[in-house]
């Protein structure tokens, strides 16, 4: 049977069809928006947590965890961030203009204080005068003088103990893998005694192990700052001696540069701690002797490979300059000998302090020619309170005398003091890898509290 549809109808049908499409097409549009509007929202988000990052590190970089200031001078500090700040006085001897109690000071502007002979202070910093932000030490120093050096140093240092760099396997003697050590020693654990005997040097370990054979050892360990009790069981190796399949090493041996010395014969140098070259942690010394050493080379910095200045050291009595009693993340310390009193022979300069530092043309004092000379830097930024304290100040290289030979700083150059306005701030640290005109330096206020 045969049904007859009329025009109306089939118009009727064609406007429903198309309502249907409008309404399918409106579901996507809308489907559509709802998504981009989430996604907006996201990507706000994101970028608010990012500015609210971005803003709490320039605050705090901008706003020192300590200052330091002068015993009974007046003295400016100029931090330039929208807060307030509540000083309040710990301890106090002498004459000051911090009156006892709190008081209130605007950060936003230049500060002057005056503090006592003998003081310590406190300021609670609050954002915008209302949020607590962090605390800050104010602590009064005596003014000092110290020797700019940039001579170029060897560095003998041998550690407490034997680092273990690391863990492997060896074939053992019946052609199987061996790796008694592993799980039970770490990379930059210390070895300090086995079975009870102090142990200092690697020979000795590697001969004990061999001679003790296949019984087990009772291995004292130093591990982040704890001792712990362990046992491995020696096996042999294809050779038929016995092993425990660790990497030891016992010294550490490098070049780089002096930067102070102060008036009782103790000198700093490097401005960053000796760290191992395997397992990147900060080496734990015994003792440790510098050396007078000679550059015979210099590889110049390109971008993206840092140069280098390559030092002969000669591991004679003659040659020493002294001993090396600490090895911190602020620089090697120690005593100088008569030999290094008499090579530094420049004069004295005033220690510069954090609030005393400018952006713009500063110097550098180093050896890439033979003797100690000053080049012309550009200090860029300074990070009060930098997460890394290597790094708080930023420099580039502007000597032209200096670029052509060095390429800018290069490896060796660690410690070369960093001088403006006929104060002594800092010592160059790092350089930046993508750039060799550009590197790092420390305060020089940072390396005096090692």
């Amino acid at each position: 049977m045969r049904m007859k549809m009329d025009e109306g109808d089939v118009i009727k049908g064609q406007a429903g069809a198309n309502m249907v499409i409008l309404l399918e097409d409106w579901k996507k549009r809308a489907l559509r928006y709802r998504i981009y509007k989430n996604a907006l929202r996201i990507v706000l988000a994101i970028c608010c947590t990012a500015l609210v990052w971005l803003m709490y590190y320039y605050l705090d970089s901008s706003i020192p965890s300590v200052i330091h200031v002068r015993a009974g001078e007046t003295q400016s500090f100029n931090l330039g961030v929208p807060a307030t700040g509540e000083i309040a006085a710990v301890s106090e001897t002498g004459s000051s203009n911090i009156p006892r109690g709190a008081v209130d000071i605007d950060l936003s502007r230049p500060v002057t204080l005056k503090t006592a002979g003998s003081a310590a202070y406190e300021m609670q910093v609050k954002l915008f005068g209302i949020l607590p932000f962090k605390q800050v030490g104010i602590e009064v120093i005596e003014d000092q003088e110290l020797i700019p050096v940039g001579m170029p140093i060897g560095i003998y240092v041998k550690t407490n103990g034997v680092l273990v760099v690391g863990t492997g396997e060896f074939q053992g003697e019946d052609g199987t893998e061996c790796s008694p050590s592993r799980y039970i020693l770490k990379s930059g654990d210390y070895v300090r005694q086995i079975n009870g005997i102090t142990v200092t040097k690697k020979d000795e370990f590697i001969e004990y192990i061999k001679e003790n054979g296949s019984q087990e050892v009772v291995l004292r360990v130093e591990r982040g700052g704890e001792l712990l009790d362990f046992s491995v069981k020696p096996e042999k190796d294809s050779a038929g001696e016995y092993k425990i399949g660790a990497w030891v090493r016992d010294s550490a041996q490098g070049v780089g540069t002096m930067t102070y010395i102060d008036s009782q014969g103790h000198f700093g140098a490097l401005g960053h701690g000796i760290t191992d070259v395997d397992t990147s942690t900060l080496m734990i010394m015994e003792d440790g002797t510098l050396y007078e050493t000679d550059i015979v080379d210099i590889k110049k910095g390109a971008m993206g490979t840092p140069g280098e200045m390559t030092g002969m050291i000669v591991y004679s009595d003659d040659r020493i300059l002294g001993d090396i009693t600490s090895n911190s993340s602020k620089g090697i310390f120690g005593v100088c000998n008569e030999r290094a009193l008499a090579m530094a022979d420049r004069e004295a300069l005033p220690i510069g302090l954090k609030q005393e530092i400018s952006l713009g043309a500063a110097q550098i004092l180093c050896t890439v020619d033979g003797s100690a000379k000053y080049y012309d830097v550009e200090i860029t930024a300074l990070h009060l309170d930098h997460d890394n304290i290597n790094r708080g100040i930023e420099l580039k290289v502007t000597d032209p005398d200096l670029l052509a030979i060095t390429g800018g700083i290069v490896q060796g150059m660690s410690g070369s003091p960093i001088i403006q306005n006929g104060k002594f701030i800092g010592a160059v640290t790092h350089v930046l890898v993508q750039d060799s005109t550009r590197g790092y330096g420390i305060f020089i206020e940072n390396m005096l509290e090692h």
